[in-house]
């Protein structure tokens, strides 16, 4: 149940099994189902939570009640609402299961716990962070910059086995674009190989 967390935590810090062990002890599991939110707008993000199975997307709703989706969470990813996770402010974010989901939850109290006991595990998040931070602004300047067929190009080259586990609309939202453009664009690949 821990190996995906415990590989996750490696590629960053070294743990003793006596500090995986407390790291463990303060886990919450949870399971979703597909279409069940692991958070909606107006509540208060109360977890970081590690995608152990399945896939996730989190989005935002306009006032024209269209949606916008921020991101895709899969296995070996965190996914969550840092801004609310940390001031607890109502979210602005949904967060729902594409897919039956298992999750390890990390609550604020543990993760303080986590960080006065093991603090290695400071390093680790802020690692995590930045490279969060990083890729936000990457792909900012992408949908600003970018032609809709590069962006396309670039999130299959970028995440190869998660086009195929999202509906249409949803990548679309992602990308920025109509699904029939997202069509129109798939078309124009598949003619040219």
């Amino acid at each position: 149940m821990y190996e995906l967390i415990k590989a996750n935590i490696n590629r960053y810090i070294s743990l003793t099994d006596q500090e995986f062990e407390l790291f463990t002890s303060l886990l919450k599991r949870r399971k979703l189902k597909r279409k069940q939110f692991l958070l909606q707008a107006g509540d208060v993000c109360r977890y970081e939570s590690f995608v152990n199975k399945g896939c996730l997307r989190t989005y935002s709703v306009n006032e024209k009640g269209q949606e916008h989706v921020l991101q895709f969470s899969i296995e070996d990813w965190w996914v969550g609402d840092l801004h609310s996770f940390l001031t607890a402010d109502e979210s602005v974010y949904n967060i729902e299961a594409l897919e039956d989901c298992e999750l390890l939850q990390l609550d604020k109290d543990s993760l303080d716990k986590l960080y006065k006991e093991v603090p290695k595990f400071e390093r680790f998040f802020r690692i995590l962070v930045q490279a969060a931070f990083i890729s936000l602004q990457k792909r900012i300047s992408t949908s600003l910059g970018e032609r809709a067929e590069d962006r396309y190009t670039n999130f299959i080259g970028k995440y190869p086995q998660l086009e195929q586990r999202l509906p249409q609309h949803q990548l679309a939202s992602y990308l920025g674009i109509t699904p029939e453009s997202l069509s129109r664009i798939r078309k124009l690949r598949a003619g040219k190989k």
